[in-house]
């Protein structure tokens, strides 16, 4: 099961955010493989969140730098179409808890990216590992 860097930014939701979070990671050559954004009503600090998973880390963090966006980093689990159900199965069985997670769109029947993030990540990888589920 392939780990993945994705990025939590905690940002103010307005118009234009995501425009200056794609120019940023664009600006440096990084693709965004997937990205997760949404408002959280009565944040005490007006801030939203947004996780974005992109085609290389460490461009990434630099593009971030730059532009001043303050952001950590999560370790999470990418898998295949058609898996889900299976490794949801086998987390669960493990008591991992998922987290959080999301999708890219599949396109004309190529693959989508599934990532989760789950309570245990290492016991994650080792269980599905365990599972002949690592090419997932």
């Amino acid at each position: 099961m392939p780990i993945a860097t994705q990025f939590i930014l905690s940002l103010e939701s307005k118009p234009g955010v995501l425009s200056r979070i794609a120019k940023a990671f664009g600006s440096k050559g990084v693709n965004i493989k997937a990205f997760c954004a949404w408002e959280q009503a009565g944040q005490a600090n007006g801030k939203d969140n947004m996780r974005v998973v992109v085609s290389d880390p460490e461009k990434g963090r630099a593009a971030l730098k730059v532009e001043k966006i303050d952001y950590y980093e999560e370790q999470a689990l990418e898998n295949t179409p058609g898996a889900l159900g299976t490794v949801a199965q086998h987390l669960r069985d493990a008591h991992i808890n998922i987290t959080c997670g999301y999708c890219t769109p599949s396109r004309e029947g190529k693959r989508a990216i599934v990532v989760l993030s789950v309570s245990d990540v290492k016991k994650a990888q080792e269980v599905l590992r365990e599972e002949s589920l690592d090419e997932i």
